[in-house]
């Protein structure tokens, strides 16, 4: 009997031992086999053990639409730091903007407005002008989500705007008596944080807060859990309060402290749930740090630390291995592997005396974005590969960006 003419459930567990580079091989040997190799189900196994293939910890696949094949080729990349940089859309005055990514489209806050672009299918480059734009506020944007049927957007006015996505007129929240430095929604619930002090919880249908809690301390971030019955913020640390507590939506009571090594000043700016469990934090002490919140106390889990000293200003992760951060100096962005502890790769987006923080970032399969002060940047990891020798133990960091890379 041929390879070929194996039962299918057979042929699966063979191909099962197989590594990527294996696999790969094989699938060039005849056109029966290639189509038979290059099958989702094949490489879903082994794409849960690169960065950014979009199999999330619980086997969610978020880029379904994309081939697993074609997204372990990319985490090649990813995981190389090989990819080609450019800069769409600049600016001349200093802001902090503010990004989302929607499928094909990339909303950037400026100053006051939100603009939408499309992101064409190809180049995943956009054209410079938006073909919408959200408006409304007095002062400038601070803060923005999106949902299916919403923008939600925080200024330094205070105000609170919903805009809806199919039509043309924001509905107007009481907001806060100063800006509005974060917010969060999801499934009609809004949390939001103040520099006055509090943090306030919304519904979409009220334009009044379903209630006020005092914070005592500013409030940078916040995140809904994805259950919806709890809630976390990160305040500057300047009071005598941990500057992480989680809140129970119902009551509005604080259910407990995250940590108690902080020190005075350690404020917390980004906060990612990674699941109803699993959460990620960034801030003024230079530290992403992970949560498990299954234990009691909660405690955290692990820890990575900024190697030059600098701020975090925000995070993201693929919902698998991969973590991205942005700092404060430069513009550096860096990609992290949970399985290890020193930084992955580093991409310096700015130079003196031209240093921007990293106010924002997004990525999606195949690109990164990252918004500064002046410029929204671009990584595109969809490089050709280049076919070199490698020897495991040769030090990549001799290797110039286009041969950090092992390809099929």
């Amino acid at each position: 009997m041929l390879f070929s003419q194996l039962p299918e459930d057979v042929l699966y567990h063979i191909l099962s031992y197989l590594d990527y580079k294996s696999l790969s091989r094989l699938s060039q040997v005849c056109k029966i086999t290639n189509r038979f190799v290059n099958q989702d189900v094949v490489w879903r196994k082994i794409a849960r053990d690169f960065l950014n293939t979009g199999i999330t910890w619980n086997g969610t696949d978020i880029y379904p639409h994309i081939p697993l094949r074609e997204r372990v080729e990319l985490a090649q990349n990813w995981y190389y730091g090989v990819c080609k940089r450019s800069i769409p859309l600049k600016w001349k005055i200093k802001l902090l903007p503010w990004l989302q990514l929607d499928g094909d489209i990339l909303f950037l806050s400026q100053a006051s407005s939100i603009g939408a672009y499309h992101l064409h299918q190809e180049s995943r480059m956009f054209q410079r002008s938006p073909f919408e734009i959200y408006s409304g506020h007095q002062g400038d944007v601070c803060r923005f989500v999106l949902t299916v049927t919403h923008l939600i957007s925080g200024g330094s006015d205070g105000k609170i705007l919903v805009h809806s996505r199919r039509s043309d007129l924001p509905l107007g929240l009481s907001g806060h008596s100063q800006e509005v430095n974060c917010l969060d929604s999801k499934d009609g619930l809004i949390i939001s944080g103040s520099r006055d002090r509090t943090a306030r919880i919304w519904t979409l249908t009220s334009s009044f807060p379903r209630a006020t809690i005092p914070m005592f301390d500013r409030v940078w971030s916040v995140a809904i859990n994805p259950t919806l019955s709890s809630f976390v913020t990160g305040t500057a640390c300047c009071e005598n309060f941990s500057p992480l507590r989680i809140w129970d939506v119902e009551r509005s009571a604080c259910v407990c402290n995250l940590g108690s090594e902080f020190r005075r000043g350690a404020g917390v700016l980004d906060i990612v749930f990674e699941s109803p469990f699993q959460l990620f934090t960034c801030g003024y002490d230079t530290f992403i740090r992970l949560w498990d919140l299954r234990l009691s106390p909660q405690k955290c889990m692990m820890k990575w630390e900024e190697p030059h000293d600098s701020t975090l200003y925000c995070i993201q992760t693929d919902g698998n291995h991969m973590i991205a951060s942005g700092s404060s100096y430069y513009g550096v962005v860096r990609l992290w592997d949970k399985r290890q502890s020193e930084c992955l790769q580093f991409f310096q987006l700015c130079s003196d005396p031209v240093s921007s923080p990293v106010y924002c970032l997004r990525f999606s399969s195949s690109h990164l974005y990252a918004a500064l002060a002046t410029a929204l940047h671009s990584l595109d990891f969809r490089q050709n590969p280049t076919y070199i020798r490698w020897h495991p133990h040769s030090h990549t960091s001799d290797l110039s960006n286009q041969e950090k890379c092992i390809f099929f």
